[in-house]
């Protein structure tokens, strides 16, 4: 036996043992180097961050038990790094782990170590094609899959920041990486606000909006997303203020003319269609997340030009916030400009 080691710990009741572990999990704040372990009736749940540990369990559980607990280090590898002599690139969305590979011998060989390592998966899927279509949908080869699971090998539920999303990935786009940058717009949100989200998905904005008190419109042209999105409403308590539509969002606007204090404008490639839509959107103030793909060198001019020109005369526009969400290639970023529409009086 090796020698005991003294690791931060969540202890907790058996029978919360498991909702735990997941929501420790998903946060990436679970120390797998060491077993959890029963001691004096409770579940001691290594974590490798503490303080991150506490604020996730304390947004969704209520106040955590952290205390240091002597643990036996795990002998075997356990991270597919270990398994593999490199460091894969994966992602996790629930229990479903994303590889994005080339070669099906290598995508195979990474799915192996996962199912051999302690990341807990359901399904293993590889990317099969880019995003495709106005649906913004990917196909996936399944490579691993729990045939005893209660959902779709590609559905899954997805925690982030206390809120649930049920999510079909080969129905709908959504990336788990935005988690972040989805947090940093919905901590903006003020209760009796009117929120409009112009391509809501399963909801991963339009659901904080609500939780903090919004009013909110959300649509979106893919009818399967707007179902999940209902249902994830439904799920997180907020399906009284939520009002969904599925169709196309020029469409759409037409009920809503003057109706918005915020506008969430989450369509990178293409945005820039719709700005004339958000403008008609737009009260008489009115804040507007808008994504864009721009060059690294200059990658906010574009979109503030392109606000400024369709608002000329109706709306002065003020830049509240410049964010680089991601690196999109080695050229390129993901950004987020926050812009603030003053409508001009006549």
């Amino acid at each position: 036996m090796s020698e005991l080691e003294s690791v931060p710990c969540v202890c907790v009741a058996p029978t919360s043992g498991e909702t735990t572990r997941q929501a420790l999990a998903d946060a990436d704040v679970l120390d797998a180097a060491y077993a959890i372990t029963s001691i004096d009736g409770r579940l001691c749940i290594p974590v490798t961050d503490p303080e991150r540990a506490s604020a996730v369990l304390e947004s969704e559980q209520g106040a955590a038990v952290i205390e240091s607990q002597p643990l036996e280090r795990r002998s075997k590898p356990q991270s597919p790094a270990d398994i593999l002599g490199y460091e894969p690139s994966i992602d996790r969305l629930g229990d479903i782990v994303i590889l994005d590979e080339d070669d099906p011998e290598t995508a195979r060989e990474i799915a192996d170590a996962v199912g051999e390592s302690h990341v807990p998966a359901k399904t293993i899927v590889n990317r099969a094609s880019p995003i495709q279509g106005e649906l913004r949908i990917r196909e996936w080869d399944v490579l691993v899959s729990d045939t005893e699971a209660d959902l779709k090998p590609t559905e899954t539920v997805h925690k982030e920041y206390g809120h649930e999303f049920l999510v079909d990935i080969s129905e709908m786009y959504f990336s788990p990486r935005l988690a972040t940058e989805r947090n940093r717009v919905s901590e903006q949100i003020s209760a009796g606000e009117h929120v409009f989200d112009m391509f809501a998905g399963a909801g991963p904005f339009a659901i904080p909006a609500a939780a903090r008190g919004a009013a909110v419109v959300a649509v979106d042209l893919n009818d399967t997303a707007i179902e999940y999105l209902t249902t994830n409403a439904e799920r997180n308590g907020v399906g009284d203020r939520i009002t969904a539509h599925c169709g196309d969002v020029r469409d759409v606007s037409r009920e809503y003319g003057d109706w918005a204090d915020r506008i969430v404008m989450n369509l990178p490639h293409s945005a820039d269609a719709f700005v004339e839509t958000a403008i008609e959107v737009a009260g008489d103030s009115c804040v507007v997340h808008y994504y864009d793909i721009q060059s690294a060198a200059d990658p906010f001019t574009p979109g503030i030009e392109r606000f400024e020109t369709a608002a000329a005369g109706a709306y002065s526009v003020t830049v509240i916030g410049e964010t680089v969400v991601r690196s999109y290639s080695p050229h390129e970023v993901n950004v987020c400009l926050d812009l603030r529409l003053d409508r001009v009086d006549e």
